[in-house]
């Protein structure tokens, strides 16, 4: 039997008993990562933590405590009349900083006293994170995962995103890691989350799904851009049945020219992102992709790029990994919208998955 929890203190447990959720740690820190839903309140900037950090390191606890009461007294009453000077007796929120110590405590305090049923998370975010690496190795395996496969171009992405407008479970994995799986996935507008961000982005696409029902992921490797898959997803994934997406190379220069159209208004950035192949290809084959991006042939370089680059990679990941021996084939050379849509049909349809009911 655990034992009870002092007065004012809350487990992760009850998240959705609050009417807020208030991280009163550093902007920094609420950028890395955060409890979905909560609010940044921090009693500390980035600059004050540092500040109090260097004192108790170069001089003393009790002169860092000193300032850190300062600054964090200030902070709290300036947080309390910008926002939640209209909030009424019945009002509940919870307050976490990094491990449910001071800063929190801090602020839980001040909350309580004004009359406020506030309550501090117990561990802070430090149990959050206990919290989300338990589930995250424990969750992928209650899943029936139906993994899709296919070379590069063959519109995966696209697929999955159909199949969720039908009605179908998605797992989509490169939205969430904000990134194209491959080589030159880097998006030029959005930067990818930190590993602990898109940790708590996928238990919370996990935790939406229905165990009874399938779930759809496109077949990816360990890492999506600089961010790495959990362990147990993985596997989960690898052990599931696949799927497999076949396309005429010309279909899928199509595609990828429609798809990746950012590249061709950025035509220096495409040239930068090409330096990320050396060492797999040589420097006369990068020379010569060069030249076609500086010409302004990007049809070219992308059948290139299929057949020299990621065709190969891709007949060599079907030797391992995944499921692809006894994976069903969907041929179409129809990667339009409408293609695509169609297609993610005849794959409900085929496997028998029915999808959600609307209404």
């Amino acid at each position: 039997m655990s034992a009870k929890l002092p007065k004012g203190v809350a487990t992760v447990a009850q998240l959705g008993e609050f009417d807020a959720i208030l991280d009163a740690r550093s902007p920094a820190e609420f950028a890395e990562d955060h409890v979905p839903g909560a609010i940044s309140c921090p009693v500390l900037s980035d600059e004050e933590r540092a500040q109090v950090g260097t004192l108790y390191k170069q001089v003393s606890p009790f002169e860092a405590k000193k300032l850190g009461a300062v600054l964090v007294a200030r902070n709290i009453a300036a947080l309390i009349e910008a926002h939640f000077l209209d909030k009424p007796k019945h009002w509940r929120p919870l307050v976490y900083c990094w491990r449910g110590g001071q800063r929190s405590g801090a602020f839980t305090h001040i909350l309580r006293e004004i009359g406020w049923d506030a309550h501090r998370l117990e561990g802070g975010y430090k149990g959050w994170r206990r919290h989300v690496l338990a589930r995250l190795a424990e969750l992928p395996a209650q899943f029936s995962f139906r993994v899709v496969s296919g070379p590069t171009g063959s519109g995966k992405s696209r697929l999955l995103e159909a199949l969720a407008e039908l009605g179908a479970q998605v797992l989509h994995l490169e939205q969430i890691a904000a990134h194209k799986g491959s080589v030159l996935g880097v998006l030029p507008d959005a930067a990818q989350p930190a590993q602990k961000m898109f940790e708590t982005r996928l238990l919370t696409a996990l935790e939406g799904f229905d165990p009874a029902r399938p779930v759809f992921v496109e077949a990816e490797s360990r890492r999506i851009g600089k961010l790495q898959l959990p362990d147990a997803l993985i596997e989960a994934m690898r052990a599931a049945p696949c799927l497999k997406i076949e396309a005429c190379r010309a279909a899928r220069a199509d595609f990828l020219l429609r798809d990746y159209a950012y590249f061709l208004e950025r035509p220096q950035w495409l040239a930068e992102q090409l330096r990320h192949l050396r060492g797999l290809q040589s420097n006369e084959t990068l020379a010569r992709w060069n030249a076609l991006v500086t010409a302004g042939e990007f049809r070219m370089l992308v059948e290139e790029l299929l057949e020299k680059h990621y065709d190969p990679l891709y007949q060599r990941s079907q030797e391992k990994n995944y499921r692809y021996a006894d994976a069903p084939v969907f041929a179409t050379d129809d990667l339009s919208p409408t293609g695509i849509r169609q297609l993610a049909k005849c794959i409900l349809a085929d496997w028998h998955c029915q999808p959600r009911r609307e209404g």
